[in-house]
């Protein structure tokens, strides 16, 4: 198989591209420069540097005549922070996209298509009740980009969704996700304070094989819910804290009130900044403090994904966190960073 990617250098994308060529696929791709120092790309994948969104349909449809997949690993994510309505910003990079690159990719002959989304989407879709579309504009997006690509399969043209949890590794010379998580580690004295609650992760490894599998098994549109683990926070703080170093450390579960208490100061200053986040915080204190669990049945099973790692995984991402802290390494940050 011919695969097309969007941002085949970045961290999921470049797993996907090592798992697909491992397969015995090719993978060309449209990514931002710069490459992160200490990167390691597959050597066998064509990369064009460029903005895919500057370029014309003519442009895009160039690289994806004579694909026969396309994997869009671009977009931005809830810490991504911008003038009211935020939505406006997650349309312009996750929801406008998705609809023209499906529609190019479609008109162009592609078959198969795989979209990186969120698991937010999947519990906004089992827990209507708690209305998080409508109080988060980052899920509501989420939810938007998958009806959008859902839009567009049917009996020729295969789309997935991949509904993504935490995801624990690395690639060097990128910043981890997680750094705000040391951050406020460090800043605790003597114990960590967090709230009850869980979450569904996987590894980076373990989302190449998702977005692998997802090309070669996925028929019409269905969107999966990724997860393979599932811990409590209590859990994954322990593993944390052993890579940080103190093993051990007490953990101290506050109420939810008091977390609330701290996603009241967090949009206190947002406003304060004239700008909104992708979340709610004061009502994100719900999903934050419940189990966002997800079934291996769900999607890592019928995607094929495999067992690895994830104590090591999560140690790779707190070990790196710490050497760009400690201003060890240097590493590019995400968009608006």
């Amino acid at each position: 198989m011919k695969v097309f990617m969007i941002g085949g250098t970045g961290l999921l994308g470049s797993e996907a591209a090592k798992e697909l060529i491992h397969r015995g696929h090719q993978v060309k791709s449209i990514a931002l420069p710069p490459i992160p120092a200490g990167a390691q790309l597959p050597p066998e994948m064509q990369i064009e540097f460029g903005n895919y969104l500057e370029m014309s349909d003519e442009q895009l449809c160039s690289h994806l005549k004579g694909c026969d997949g396309f994997v869009f690993a671009a977009g931005v994510d809830e810490r991504v922070e911008g003038s009211a309505p935020i939505y406006e910003l997650y349309r312009k990079y996750n929801i406008d996209p998705v609809k023209r690159l499906l529609r190019l990719a479609k008109a162009c002959g592609v078959r198969h298509a795989v979209i990186l989304g969120s698991y937010f989407a999947y519990f906004n879709r089992i827990w209507p009740e708690r209305e998080l579309e409508q109080w988060h504009p980052y899920i509501r997006s989420r939810k938007d980009q998958e009806e959008a690509a859902m839009s567009f399969a049917d009996d020729g043209f295969d789309v997935a969704v991949l509904e993504l949890p935490y995801i624990f590794g690395t690639q060097p010379g990128r910043k981890p996700v997680w750094i705000f998580l040391v951050e406020n580690i460090r800043s605790m004295k003597g114990a960590t304070l967090y709230p009850k609650g869980g979450t569904a992760m996987v590894t980076v490894h373990q989302v190449g094989q998702a977005i692998a599998g997802a090309l070669e098994r996925n028929r019409n549109g269905h969107c999966y819910p990724i997860g393979y683990y599932n811990m409590t926070w209590r859990q994954m703080l322990a593993i944390v804290h052993k890579y940080l170093g103190c093993p051990g450390r007490k953990i101290i579960t506050i109420p939810k009130w008091m977390y609330g208490v701290g996603a009241r100061k967090i949009m206190k200053d947002q406003a304060a900044r004239k700008i909104q986040g992708g979340l709610n915080m004061i009502k994100f204190t719900d999903l934050q403090c419940s189990e966002l669990f997800i079934d291996p049945s769900l999607g890592c099973e019928p995607l094929g994904v495999q067992a690895d790692d994830i104590d090591a995984a999560i140690g790779d991402s707190i070990k790196l966190c710490v050497d760009v802290l400690d201003h060890k390494v240097n590493a590019l940050g995400m968009k608006g960073e």
